[in-house]
């Protein structure tokens, strides 16, 4: 049993074997049982494919090869998966697949665990520590989101009316900390006197209620402006830029700057890197390595989208663009 075509989605709850059993609703064979000679793919997303944000960007991506490579690629995926059972579902997935794409750094743990157990599966974990080591059958790929943030830095420093700004992230993971280190070094490139609240880490990628707790905190102590890595989470920050008159920054999805809230939107496509190992996988290009991706390199995948035509915003973009892809400042 398992998800094919985009025809169900798996919510995989506390309750392991009978989650998996009954959620996986859609039944089918991979390429490899079958014999057809399509490749077997399977996508592990922990969180909600409509989440407005990392996993949702991921999505877009995976619906994007169920357009143009259909026929060579047998696709499926699961999302919502609770943390106790993402190593029995991604075991699950690796028994039916030649490739198995986890999206998430949060699944990290588990899939060095699961990876050594299926020798003859390709696993790829995008958002996965930047300094970890790959195993034989395992690859890292790093959307650099740190390099986008260093974008949003520059931004909310240039926007910020009192230069005052803050970051909200989601769970403490080391790519959000990094992230959250390269807004900071944003803000204080594009504007030295500029002050960077330490950032907040609710705890959760999906809590409104929290994210505009902890919103709530920033604005009381200044910030104007807030960057932010949250998934549903930036419902709760819209909200508190809102009810207090200040902004904030959106993505990884661009969003619509009529909505006044928004002072730009960071873009980080991770459908690019799901495209990506499926494409190199069929080229048999696929290496079990750390692949970065993002403005530095020539995979691309990430931007900045301003709401602004200020001259001073539209001049601590471009400098700060140029800084990064020249290799004069790192992010973090």
């Amino acid at each position: 049993m398992k998800i094919r075509n985009n025809t169900a989605r798996a919510s995989l709850t506390l309750g392991a074997a009978a989650a998996l059993t009954i959620g996986m609703s859609a039944c089918g064979s991979s390429g490899a049982e079958t014999g057809d000679g399509s490749l077997s793919v399977g996508v592990f997303f922990p969180g909600s494919v409509t989440d407005t944000g990392f996993m949702e960007s991921g999505y877009l991506g995976y619906q994007r090869l169920e357009q143009s490579l259909g026929d060579r690629v047998d696709l499926s995926y699961v999302e919502q998966v609770a943390p106790a059972d993402y190593q029995q579902a991604l075991q699950r997935f690796a028994s039916e697949n030649d490739l198995v794409i986890s999206v998430g750094g949060q699944t990290d743990a588990d899939v060095r665990k699961v990876a050594p157990q299926f020798p003859d599966v390709d696993f790829v974990e995008i958002g996965g520590p930047s300094d970890a080591e790959p195993m034989d059958n395992l690859a890292y790929y790093d959307p650099q989101q740190a390099e986008a943030e260093f974008l949003s830095g520059a931004v909310a420093a240039a926007s910020s009316p009192n230069g005052v700004v803050g970051f909200v992230g989601g769970v403490e993971l080391p790519a959000i900390v990094n992230a959250a280190q390269a807004f900071s070094n944003g803000a204080t490139f594009a504007r030295p006197d500029v002050k960077v609240l330490n950032p907040q880490y609710v705890g959760d990628f999906n809590d409104p209620a929290k994210a505009k707790q902890a919103a709530g905190t920033a604005h009381a102590g200044g910030a104007n402006i807030l960057g932010q890595i949250v998934n549903l989470g930036k419902q709760g920050i819209e909200q508190a830029a809102r009810d207090s008159g200040n902004r904030m920054v959106g993505g990884p999805i661009p969003g619509d700057c009529a909505n006044a809230v928004y002072a730009g939107f960071v873009r980080t496509d991770i459908g690019t890197e799901i495209e990506y190992a499926v494409n190199a996988t069929l080229e048999g290009t696929w290496t079990a390595a750390q692949v970065p991706f993002g403005l530095t390199t020539d995979k691309g995948g990430s931007d900045f989208i301003p709401c602004s035509d200020d001259p001073a915003v539209t001049k601590a973009l471009t400098d700060a663009k140029a800084a990064l892809t020249s290799g004069a400042v790192e992010p973090y």
